[in-house]
């Protein structure tokens, strides 16, 4: 019989309790260690009221909402990335930079995406605003 990790929860509330400290400890992390971090959750802040009360669909809110929480969740797997990267070691080696470079275009991306839903959605709002 194959022997249970002690680092491994037992399941059920057991499991759900660890799984949400872990994760508060992650947002915890990110908050004090990552600047990038720090900065998107400030404009996620900024952006999700103005999402709750601008005069779009449900589905265009979901989208405004979703596109600022994408960057969030890129942000938290490219710090994990650089995290790990850096705990294999601090030398300089190609796929440690390929790694964090890789990370880092992800991030990119997610930005532009969220950037894009924002300016899809909201643009033609401004543009009336404008004529008006």
């Amino acid at each position: 019989m194959q022997q249970r990790s002690p680092f491994k929860s037992r399941g059920g509330l057991e499991r759900l309790r660890a799984a949400a400290k872990y994760s508060l400890n992650g947002f915890r992390q990110a908050w004090h260690e990552e600047a990038a971090f720090r900065q998107e959750l400030m404009l996620f802040a900024v952006l999700l009221p103005v999402a709750l009360v601008v005069p779009v669909t449900i589905v265009e809110r979901i989208v405004l909402v979703s596109s600022a929480v994408l960057v969030l969740v890129v942000e938290l797997l490219n710090s994990a990335i650089e995290a790990v990267v850096d705990r294999v070691s601090f030398d300089r080696h190609e796929l440690s930079q390929r790694a964090k470079d890789l990370g880092s275009a992800a991030v990119m991306l997610s930005l532009l995406v969220a950037g894009f839903c924002w300016l899809a959605i909201l643009g033609p709002l401004v543009v009336d605003l404008a004529e008006w």
